[in-house]
């Protein structure tokens, strides 16, 4: 009873689309939704993926803002990188210098850039129809919504796949709990490069965000290779 209390109510996100297609005042946001998206039961081999990548002035959703947006779509057998995009965009919040030493993007890089209104409706046209993945999802989703709300005055929702909460709950389901601390056992870091290790696949500079997104995509093609089936439900994953 109280796990079910403590839950986060189920979205029929099929659904919500349709109701968000009805009330959007955004045209390109409309045409995002009208879209739609897959049953929660239908098949992982069956759907498709986009991953995402942002890299942002900072942390904070309502004091940072994006720079960078890679997007690549897949599937579980190809990623399709002549599809792949990527965008760098003037953010309306001051560059933190943390961050740029951990990206590298000066403000020389963002003298010419568009601001993201200008490029917003060709990235809901890559989103379109597909289900986002990405390595933590309050990035990606949080930062989206917040810099559109703050241009259009009109945020977004979509489900997203997080490819570090699928592995941080294969970490604790094989070394969790206190028989295994007892031992010394402690779940592992679940950062993408680290959990790109477990699964024998390279490793990449991290910190771009085309780059990162193809990280992420070959991330979860292993995870499901590992841990699911191509008939497992996409409603099992997503978020």
């Amino acid at each position: 009873m109280i796990k079910r209390l403590t839950q986060s109510p189920v979205i029929h996100w099929p659904n919500k689309y349709a109701l968000k297609t009805q009330r959007s005042r955004s045209e390109s946001l409309t045409h995002f939704y009208q879209q739609g998206l897959p049953e929660a039961n239908c098949p992982l081999e069956n759907v498709r993926f986009l991953a995402m990548d942002f890299e942002t002035t900072g942390l904070n959703p309502n004091t940072d803002d994006i720079i960078t947006i890679g997007t690549v779509p897949f599937d579980l057998n190809r990623i399709y990188l002549n599809q792949a995009r990527h965008w760098t965009v003037k953010p309306r919040k001051q560059l933190d210098e943390h961050s740029v030493v951990i990206h590298g993007i000066t403000h020389s890089d963002l003298i010419d850039a568009p601001d993201l209104s200008e490029i917003y409706p060709e990235v809901l046209e890559q989103m379109a129809g597909k289900i986002m993945v990405v390595h933590y999802k309050r990035i990606e989703r949080e930062f989206f919504d917040r810099a559109l709300q703050e241009r259009i005055q009109e945020g977004i929702e979509f489900p997203v796949v997080d490819t570090m909460a699928i592995e941080t709950r294969i970490q604790q389901r094989n070394y969790g709990g206190l028989w295994n601390k007892l031992r010394g056992i402690t779940p592992q870091s679940v950062r993408l490069g680290r959990a790109r290790t477990r699964y024998n696949l390279p490793p990449y500079t991290p910190h771009h965000a085309l780059t990162d997104a193809i990280a992420t995509a070959e991330l979860l093609q292993a995870q499901i290779a590992y841990h699911y089936s191509p008939n497992s439900p996409i409603g099992a994953i997503w978020e």
